[in-house]
């Protein structure tokens, strides 16, 4: 069973379709939403051996001349080299201003290909096919694209939203268990930010979501879309609401740029995120200390790091002054008074930071 999640902003709202075998429906899909005649496929070298003949099977059936282009695997791919040669592919092509480009593969490709789309030809029809756990509840959704610099992560980037978001429940077969329960950990942040229900459908079945991917994980796919859409609708561009999305992402990104794009997977790095805002949360924010331990277990009960030694706090307190919620000098921080309820601008002293990480993340 298929199901559908709308991004409601007016005249660019767009549907987010869920479900198994829907990738085969992605050409019609496009006509649909008069995508355009003429696109560029962009994938990685994990994913395009396996799912890139069949999305252009698909989009050929549907009248559209597609060409694919594949970018090494992995977050160092988010980069400047590898973004001018994504404007070489589509000068190659050529893709002009009624052409599209197709993001097939995780958070990585959609990123780099959406931010190749919002800047092309200032603007040209973005179609995202995400074939990760997190890109498929995060990622894809709610139009943020960008690359990394050497400084920090998406550093360079743009608002561009899709003209549809196709989720092929199907793909995650192939996903490997260490990038499937990266992904679960930006499905657990959803639960934190916004629904203690789903928070507790996750404790009571996390087993079961991980180790059989079947129709159950369609609806918390599904759940999350609705938050997600829901929060972009209401604030599309970060201008307060959809900071609550950075739950543990301040530390999060930090751990990322600091162990070099490479070492933790993002929802990895998340995870330690999330339980040092947590605990952060039970001392200046009012969340209860039993719920701390829950949110922690959780996480745990994915396999999910909930600490790290490889890293001074000073390196980590560095590369936050970065972060793009960051006002001065000053961190920012989304903290939970209560699992399903957080709020955003929260400022901790750095003496604060520094003890919280010491007790609770080393």
């Amino acid at each position: 069973m298929s199901r559908e999640v709308t991004v409601d902003l007016g005249e660019r709202s767009y549907p987010i379709c869920i479900g198994p075998g829907l990738l085969k429906d992605l050409g019609v899909k496009c006509a649909d939403r008069s995508a355009g005649s003429v696109c560029l496929i962009v994938s990685d070298s994990n994913v395009d051996p396996l799912y890139g003949d069949a999305c252009e099977a698909s989009l050929s059936e549907a009248g559209v001349t597609a060409k694919r282009v594949v970018i090494p695997a992995g977050e160092s791919s988010k980069s400047e080299s590898e973004i001018f040669k994504l404007y070489d592919e589509a000068l190659e092509v050529p893709l002009d201003r009624k052409s599209f480009i197709v993001a097939l593969g995780g958070g990585v490709v959609g990123d780099i290909a959406g931010y190749a789309a919002a800047s092309y030809l200032r603007g040209i029809t973005l179609v995202q096919v995400p074939t990760s756990l997190l890109a498929m509840v995060d990622s894809a959704v709610g139009g943020k694209t960008g690359i990394n610099l050497p400084q920090g992560k998406n550093l360079i980037g743009a608002f561009h939203q899709p003209a549809l978001v196709l989720v092929d429940s199907d793909t995650l077969a192939t996903l490997p268990r260490r990038e499937f329960v990266a992904g679960m950990a930006e499905v657990v942040k959803y639960g934190i930010i916004w629904d203690a229900e789903l928070f507790a459908l996750l404790e009571a079945n996390m087993g079961k979501l991980i180790e059989e991917r079947g129709g159950l994980l369609d609806q918390v796919i599904a759940r999350c879309c609705e938050i997600k859409a829901e929060v972009v609708r209401q604030d599309e561009r970060e201008g307060g609401l959809r900071a609550i999305l950075n739950f543990g992402h301040t530390l999060g990104h930090a751990l990322e740029q600091v162990s070099g794009y490479g070492k933790f997977l993002h929802g990895e790095a998340i995870a330690v995120g999330m339980v040092f805002a947590a605990e952060l949360s039970v001392r200046h924010h009012g969340l209860d200390a039993g719920d701390a331990a829950r949110i922690r277990r959780l996480l745990q009960s994915c396999d999910l790091p909930v600490s790290v030694s490889d890293y001074s706090w000073e390196e980590l307190r560095s590369a936050m002054t970065l972060d793009k919620k960051t006002v001065g000098k000053a961190l920012r921080f989304v903290l939970a008074g209560a699992i399903g309820k957080v709020d955003t601008g929260c400022e901790i002293s750095d003496g604060v930071l520094k003890e919280v990480w010491n007790v609770c993340c080393q």
